[in-house]
């Protein structure tokens, strides 16, 4: 369970150096509490050389071809791709998550990386017919500025790409910060992106206090773009921090995810596809499901089936090849997830597997929780308002459409739904009254490099991915053009 020797962890990226600091945060493996390395705890001054940095570097970049700016992601892709081993282990060491699904993340990443780098050759202008002789009306697409991007722990190399990548494609230059829980991977993937050649200052890597870093990108004016993936709470007092300087903002925040299932759905599949969205990544994923609606003349079928796919999946240390769960992030995750659980086994709730945390044997200094399946849940329970963010599967039961749709819209958060019918006609209605960014119809597979992410309420505003995902780092200039 050592680290892995890939480079010097403690040091950050500021115009294209490497900076350390006498002050460290310390990164955990979540399934044996062992530190993996120290990364610097940057102080206020060499944050705001960061946004300097970046700041000088905007002209020359911006200035580049699309053509050229997508050269360097997809250098920086290929060598990703050289050293595809090393970094998912490095990730699954210190996010917990199983081998496998690190392993999918990175190579993951580079697809996001191929996606823009073709796609910034496509952020067209426009020509508008004019309403006077003589006159010609143009848009521009030019890129917003200096960005600063704040990434979460659940997916740290897909989400710094699905941030980074459309940045620098646009023409951005960028300030990344990582979640200090897991910073090591995106020393990582910046070591790989210095070593391509990037111009000094187009990508600068900052770790340490998220007041202090948050503090210096909120205030200065320069930086036009905050891109934040997080909680609701967090993403509410940036909206209020943005308004100081007027930043565009792109956010990504909670979620309480339903999975409706009717009683003409496929039931086998959907019991597949629920646990395998439920129990990805230990129950950590902002659009995983987060409660299960099932209606009440097929409850006890899927039930049995959704329990049976649970009981085969396999938790241990994520970095053991054979491993289905890993660890949760940290205590605190562990103290939430078994707080939720015992809140509803009070108020009535049936637990059918799981329903405490793992401490026996190898998982003594862990953050384990073992997979749970929660029966007869209600809507009084804390567990049916809160994102859980854990392995827990909460199973509520509904009588008819118009029910579970004010049920499953009752809620301030809105970033995903799924549900599983075979009548069109339903499945038009539903798309048509959730009240979500996101929709799973038949499956729950929502992660395209082509397709716009992002939620409505508040879970958030803009979207990542696609070409949607490129305009929110590009700003139109329209210009009237009298021959």
């Amino acid at each position: 369970m050592s680290s892995i020797p890939l480079i010097d962890w403690n040091h950050n990226w500021i115009n294209g150096e490497q900076v350390t600091s006498t002050e460290t945060v310390s990164v955990l493996n979540p399934a044996t509490g062992e530190v993996l390395g120290e990364v610097p705890s940057l102080s206020e001054d060499q944050v705001k050389a960061a946004v300097d940095a970046a700041s000088a570097a905007l002209p020359a970049w911006a200035g580049l071809t699309a053509k050229q700016r997508g050269d360097y992601l997809l250098a920086w892709g290929e060598r990703i791709l050289q050293n595809v081993p090393e970094l998912a282990l490095l990730l699954s060491q210190e996010q917990g998550k199983a081998l496998k699904e690190a392993t999918g993340e990175i190579r993951g990443s580079v697809e996001i990386l191929r996606w823009y780098a073709e796609e910034a050759k496509r952020a067209y202008g426009e020509i508008i017919p004019a309403s006077n002789p003589g006159q010609q009306l143009m848009v521009f697409r030019e890129p917003v500025g200096v960005v600063g991007l704040i990434t979460p722990m659940n997916f740290p190399a897909a989400t710094l790409m699905r941030k980074v990548a459309p940045a620098l494609a646009a023409g951005c230059t960028a300030i990344l910060k990582p979640a200090s829980t897991t910073s090591l991977i995106a020393v990582a993937l910046f070591q790989h992106l210095m070593e391509i050649g990037l111009p000094k200052g187009v990508a600068n890597l900052v770790t340490g206090s998220s007041s202090v870093i948050g503090g210096v990108l909120m205030k200065d004016s320069r930086v036009r773009k905050i891109s934040f993936t997080g909680s609701t709470e967090v993403g509410k007092r940036l909206m209020g921090q943005a308004a100081q300087t007027v930043k565009k903002l792109g956010l990504e925040l909670g979620g309480n995810s339903p999975a409706i299932v009717f009683p003409d759905a496929d039931l086998d599949k959907a019991a597949r596809d629920i646990v395998d969205n439920k129990f990805e990544n230990c129950g950590q994923v902002c659009n995983g499901i987060n409660l299960i609606y099932v209606h009440e003349d097929v409850h006890a079928q899927l039930v049995d089936k959704i329990v049976e796919h649970v009981k085969r999946l396999k938790v241990d240390y994520g970095t053991l090849p054979d491993t289905d769960i890993g660890p949760l992030i940290d205590q605190g995750a562990v103290r939430k997830v078994e707080a939720l659980v015992d809140d509803a086994v009070a108020k009535g709730a049936k637990v059918l597997l799981g329903g405490s945390r793992l401490v026996e044997g190898k998982f003594s200094q862990g953050s384990f929780f073992a997979p749970t399946v929660l029966d007869q849940v209600t809507a009084d329970m804390n567990i049916t308002h809160e994102e859980i963010f854990g392995p827990v599967a909460p199973i509520l039961t509904f009588k008819d459409e118009e029910e579970v749709l004010e049920r499953a819209n009752n809620t301030p958060y809105g970033l995903a739904a799924y549900f599983y019918t075979k009548d069109a006609a339903r499945v038009y209605r539903l798309i048509q009254k959730l009240e979500t960014g996101n929709i799973g119809v038949n499956g729950t597979s929502l992660a395209y490099v082509q397709a716009p992410f992002g939620g409505v309420k508040e879970s958030g505003i803009g979207r990542e991915g696609g070409r949607h995902g490129l305009d929110e780092y590009l700003e139109s200039k329209y210009v009237a053009w009298t021959l």
